[in-house]
């Protein structure tokens, strides 16, 4: 098969990561999407046009992350000698440094699309070990491959884990999204080195509890497992409307509500008064002198997939 003879189209899922007390570990798949349209050259030309979110500031040249993804798949499948060029279309709406998994997402387009290209000799579990390896950690990518909520580990022999599930229950994710980037570097600059033990063991109660709550239905529950300790409150210098706008989210019907990602963005989880909660979570951005929007979404179940 000539890998260079057809062109694939994939569609992507962003994500939000932690969901409160689940730190680097933790993650769910939302119903916002990027798509990829990849075609591989045997010619030395790189072809990059993006539509959409980042197509201001989304480099076209060798940095792009998602032509860094292909390359890495290639050459682990020994095909990089083969290919030394693309064609690449970006249409994006996970919107960049948000918290809402935009480099995730771009890492996985790449892998996805290259590994069709090749003729799927990779399963989803060895696009997340190439995943992880390029982003860092695997909160993002685990549910923008497999879909729904995940729970990840990295083993100690550096293999990464994953357990996809979905809630039993009707959840519907509303997220603000204040119009400011943060970037995912400085907000891990302000995370100190080390905690007190009574913190750790509040995230690690929280993060179990959470799991147990959205796998037995008990909505009633959330509000106390989305509890963090580890990094809302250090990012909170970096974002100081974040509390105020869990506090509105929460007394607007939310079942609870934290920080997506590292941020800006702001989710809620909730099965009603999804626009009032919305209006009031961006209220607290506008009030504040802040442009924000917000949208609902629902949680993807399919994860990274061809669009044929």
């Amino acid at each position: 098969m000539n890998i260079t003879d057809r062109v694939v189209q994939v569609r992507v899922p962003g994500t939000s990561a932690n969901c409160g007390a689940g730190f680097d570990c933790i993650g769910v798949a939302c119903s916002i999407y990027n798509e990829l349209s990849l075609r591989l050259l045997t010619e030395d030309r790189l072809d990059i046009e993006i539509e959409g979110e980042g197509a201001d500031s989304i480099p076209r040249d060798q940095r792009n992350i998602v032509w860094r993804a292909v390359k890495c798949l290639l050459r682990w499948s020994g095909n990089e000698k083969n290919v030394h060029g693309a064609e690449i279309y970006m249409k994006n709406a996970v919107p960049i440094s948000s918290g809402l998994g935009s480099s995730a997402a771009a890492i996985v387009s790449g892998l996805t699309a290259s590994n069709i290209l090749l003729g799927n000799p990779y399963t989803k579990w060895n696009l997340l070990q190439t995943a992880v390896s390029i982003e860092g950690h695997p909160d993002n990518v685990a549910p923008a491959i497999y879909g729904g909520f995940t729970v990840s580990i990295v083993t100690d022999t550096g293999k990464t884990q994953s357990i996809g599930f979905m809630p039993h229950m009707n959840l519907k994710m509303v997220v603000v999204m204040p119009d400011r980037m943060l970037s995912t570097r400085k907000a891990r600059e302000v995370l100190p080195d080390d905690v007190p033990r009574r913190d750790a063991i509040y995230n690690v109660s929280r993060a179990a509890f959470l799991v147990a709550a959205l796998c037995k239905g008990q909505r009633n529950f959330i509000k106390y497992a989305v509890g963090d300790k580890l990094h809302q409150q250090y990012r909170e210098k970096l974002l100081p409307e974040m509390r105020t706008v869990i506090e509105e989210a929460e007394k607007h019907g939310a079942m609870g509500a934290f920080l997506s990602g590292a941020g800006p963005c702001i989710m809620a989880l909730t099965s009603r008064n999804t626009d009032e909660i919305g209006k009031a979570m961006a209220d607290v951005f506008h009030r504040n002198g802040t442009d924000a929007r917000y949208r609902v979404l629902d949680i993807d179940r399919n994860g990274a997939c061809e669009i044929k």
